[in-house]
């Protein structure tokens, strides 16, 4: 092979590897495009949505709203308010009508489900006033007050909802209507004293009550411990069942948690024998 040929030869090579070359560069450039176009395609790349409005909505509402705008929902906190429906969302993030990218979580709190219960205070013997603003701090609407015969003039003598008696740690759902009962000083009529033996003392001054009458002084044999209170009943009261007394006066008596006391025990005759 003479010097031209041999020149002739090794260009041809050359230009082989170069086309080559080239061919590889286009091939990976191609494939970087189409890379790209798909990352975009999956990701929207470029691609926002307007968030819809969803506080106010339940939770179920807003799935759905949301997976048809292309976006999803995520909850993050709950609380609890009165002033919009159980079980809706209060706040949301991003807010109403920003943008945000197709598929981006929006986060939102939810108002609980059920309304929060509020632990009854110790309301007997204080002030109505007193009462009725303690009762309205904690969430509760005092819808009447009714005045029944007492020793003592504005002081609480029962809270009840729907006719029954409300005693210091009951429950109740926040929102609820109340019925104060306040006294509202001594009756002219004389009324007889029921039995009370065996009767816890919410018992007692419930029926006490339906009499026009009231709990006067009441003792345990053994100082309770906390919470321990309504395992007591009633052995011993004075003025004994079936005396008269005046309407609103208050009955003394005496509790236990030994039951037969309540089945042996005589009634004491008068307040000096009883203290």
């Amino acid at each position: 092979m003479n010097k031209k040929e041999k020149t002739k030869s090794r260009f041809a090579g050359l230009k082989s590897i170069l086309l080559q070359l080239c061919l590889a560069v286009l091939i990976v450039v191609l494939l970087l495009v189409g890379l790209r176009l798909w990352l975009n395609h999956v990701t929207q790349h470029g691609v926002e949505i307007e968030v819809p409005q969803i506080t106010g909505l339940s939770l179920t509402e807003a799935q759905i709203l949301l997976s048809n705008s292309g976006l999803e929902l995520q909850v993050t906190d709950s609380t609890y308010s009165h002033k919009v429906p159980l079980g809706t969302i209060v706040e949301q993030d991003p807010l109403p009508q920003s943008m945000a990218k197709a598929g981006r979580a929006v986060y939102v709190v939810v108002n609980a489900k059920q309304r929060r219960q509020v632990v009854m205070p110790d309301m007997i013997d204080i002030s109505y006033r007193q009462a009725e603003h303690t009762l309205r701090q904690l969430g509760l609407v005092v819808s009447e007050v009714q005045y029944e015969p007492s020793a003592y003039r504005d002081l609480v003598l029962d809270v009840r909802k729907d006719d029954v008696s409300l005693p210091a740690g009951s429950k109740v759902e926040e929102g609820s209507s109340v019925v104060l009962v306040v006294g509202m000083g001594l009756g002219e009529a004389n009324v007889t004293v029921p039995d009370l033996k065996g009767r816890t003392l919410i018992e007692a001054r419930s029926q006490l009550l339906s009499c026009r009458l009231t709990i006067g002084t009441f003792a345990y044999d053994v100082e309770p411990e906390e919470g321990t209170e309504q395992n007591y009943v009633i052995y011993m009261q004075s003025p004994a069942a079936g005396e008269s007394l005046k309407e609103g006066m208050g009955v003394n008596v005496w509790l236990s948690t030994d039951l037969e006391k309540a089945a042996t025990a005589d009634n004491v005759s008068s307040e000096e024998d009883f203290f």
